[in-house]
C-alpha cells in the first residue's frame, strides 16, 4: 500500500524553516510521504511569509503556483493571519491556518488527505525531520515577541513573547548534536529576552537546576561541545555576560544584532527596545572582552522623518562600530504597521540613493576587516566539496547569510569536516584558504 504524498514549499526565516521542519517531522510519523514534485503530491502545503511587501508577494505567487500545478493547497504561516487577503486572490485554497499553528495543519492534512498508518513503516529519526543539511540546524527557543517596533508587525502574526521550557530546549538541542549537528543556530524574534515571559522559571537539566535565560540557555549548551551561534539578539545590558562565554570559546564569538539605526530620534520613532543604549561603547567593550567577535547587523535607511543629517549620524556609526557584517534595506511599508502613518515620508528616489551610499559605505569596512584576517589560521566548518575543493564557513559565518571560506584543491574533504585553513586572499564578501 503505497502511502499517501505531500508537497511542501517553506518560506521566509529560520524561525518559519523551525516551524516546517515540525510540521514534516509529525506528518512524517504518520507516514506521509514528502515529495518535490506537484505531480506526485496528493496536496501541497504552502508555508508563507508575510513580513514586507515583497514576501508577501512571494507567498502569494507559491500558492498560485501550487494551485495551479497541483491544484490542493493549504496554506499557513505568517500570512494566514491575514486570510481575506489570501482567500482574495486565491479563493481555491483548501485551508488557511496562522503562524506556529501545527496541530491545526495537521487538522487541515487529516481532513482533506487522511492518514495510512503503518508502524513498520512510520518510524522517524529522534532529531525530526530537517530542512537544513545534516551537519547544522536552527533551535527555536520562544515564539512571538513583546515588542511593538513601528516599523513591525511580527506580534500581530506571531504574538507575544512565549519561552520553550529550558529543559525541553535543551533535550532538541541534545538530540540535534547526537544525530550529527556540528553547528546549532539560535533563533527566536528577540533571543535575548528568553524567559521574561516566565519570569526566568527554573527547569531540571541531567541534574542542575537552571533557569530559563538567555545566559543560562548559552553556557548548558556550550557543553554539547559543538558550534553555537546566537541570532537576533538585542543590545540589552544582560547581554554582557555571555560574551566571556565567547572569549573563553565555549560559545562562537558571534553576534546577530538588529541595530537598525543609530539616531536616537529615529530609534525612538521605531519603538526599538534598548534604543537608549550606547551602542558603540558596548560594542568597545565586547570587543575589549574578546577581540575576536564577529558583529552582524541589519539596518533600515529612509525611515519616515529621517533627515539627511540623521542619516550621515548612521554612516558615522557605521564607521565608528566598524561591523563586520551588515545588511540593511529601504524602509517600505508594511501593511498594518504604526510606521505607516509617521509624517514626513522620504521619497523613493532618497531612500534609494541612501540605501546605495549606505552599502558603499559599508562594503569598504567589510572589505578591510576580511582583508585584516589573511595571513591568520582559522578553524572552518565544511559545507560542501566540489570538483575543485572545498566551500565552508568560519566562525564568523552563519549559513546564507554571511561569506564563505573557499579552499582550492580539498575535494577529498568530507561535509561536515572541521579543518583548520590559513587565509590568504579576500574579497568584500569571501575568503580564500589552504590547508594546513
Amino acid at each position: 500500500m503505497s502511502s499517501k504524498r505531500i508537497g511542501f514549499i517553506s518560506l521566509g526565516c529560520p524561525k518559519a524553516l523551525v516551524d516546517s521542519e515540525r510540521i514534516l517531522t509529525r506528518l512524517r510519523s504518520e507516514s506521509y510521504e514528502i515529495t518535490p514534485s506537484y505531480q506526485d503530491a496528493d496536496l501541497v502545503v504552502v508555508n508563507t511569509c508575510g513580513f514586507i511587501g515583497a514576501a508577501v508577494e512571494e507567498s502569494l505567487d507559491s500558492i498560485g503556483e501550487a494551485l495551479s500545478e497541483n491544484g490542493k493547497v493549504i496554506v499557513t504561516g505568517c500570512l494566514g493571519a491575514r486570510e481575506q487577503e489570501i482567500r482574495d486572490r486565491h479563493p481555491n485554497v483548501l485551508e488557511v491556518t496562522g503562524t506556529h499553528a501545527l496541530e491545526e495543519v495537521l487538522s487541515a492534512v487529516h481532513k482533506h488527505l487522511p492518514p495510512e498508518h503503518d508502524p513498520f513503516t512510520s518510524l522517524i529519526p529522534p532529531q525530526g525531520i530537517k530542512l537544513t543539511p545534516r551537519h547544522y540546524g536552527y533551535l527555536k527557543i520562544s515564539e512571538g515577541c513583546n515588542h511593538r517596533c513601528s516599523f513591525c508587525i511580527i506580534p500581530s502574526m506571531r504574538g507575544d513573547l512565549v519561552s520553550r521550557p529550558i529543559a525541553e530546549v535543551l533535550k532538541e538541542a541534545e538530540l540535534l548534536a547526537n544525530a550529527g549537528v556540528k553547528e546549532i543556530l539560535v533563533v527566536s524574534q528577540d533571543t535575548s529576552a528568553y524567559g521574561v515571559d516566565t519570569r526566568y522559571q527554573s527547569g531540571i537539566w541531567q541534574g542542575q537546576q537552571l533557569q530559563t535565560r538567555f545566559y543560562d540557555l548559552a553556557n548548558t549548551l556550550a557543553e554539547l561541545g559543538i558550534w553555537i551561534r546566537m541570532h537576533y539578539v538585542y543590545p540589552y545590558p544582560h547581554v554582557d555576560k555571555i560574551v566571556p562565554l565567547m572569549a573563553d570559546g565555549k560559545i562562537l564569538p558571534y553576534l546577530d544584532i538588529p541595530f537598525q539605526h543609530a539616531s536616537p530620534r529615529i530609534l525612538k520613532l521605531m519603538k526599538r527596545p534598548a534604543a537608549s543604549e550606547n551602542n558603540l561603547e558596548r560594542i568597545k567593550a565586547w570587543r575589549n572582552i574578546c577581540p575576536e567577535i564577529t558583529i552582524r547587523s541589519t539596518f533600515i535607511v529612509g525611515f519616515p522623518g529621517e533627515t539627511e543629517q540623521e542619516f550621515e549620524e548612521l554612516l558615522e556609526f557605521l564607521t565608528e562600530a566598524q561591523l563586520d557584517r551588515v545588511g540593511a534595506f529601504a524602509y517600505s511599508p508594511v501593511k498594518g504597521a504604526e510606521a505607516n502613518q509617521l509624517p514626513d515620508p522620504v521619497p523613493e528616489e532618497i531612500k534609494e540613493e541612501r540605501l546605495t551610499r549606505f552599502m558603499e559605505h559599508q562594503t569598504a569596512i567589510s572589505a578591510q576587516r576580511l582583508k585584516n584576517r589573511i595571513g591568520h589560521r582559522e578553524i572552518v566548518l565544511i559545507d560542501e566539496v566540489v570538483e575543485e575543493g572545498a566551500v565552508a564557513r568560519s566562525q564568523s559565518d552563519a549559513p546564507e547569510i554571511d561569506g564563505q571560506v573557499f579552499i582550492d584543491g580539498a575535494s577529498h574533504l568530507q561535509v561536515g569536516n572541521f579543518v583548520e585553513v590559513e587565509i590568504e586572499d579576500a574579497d568584500e564578501h569571501d575568503l580564500w584558504g589552504k590547508l594546513v
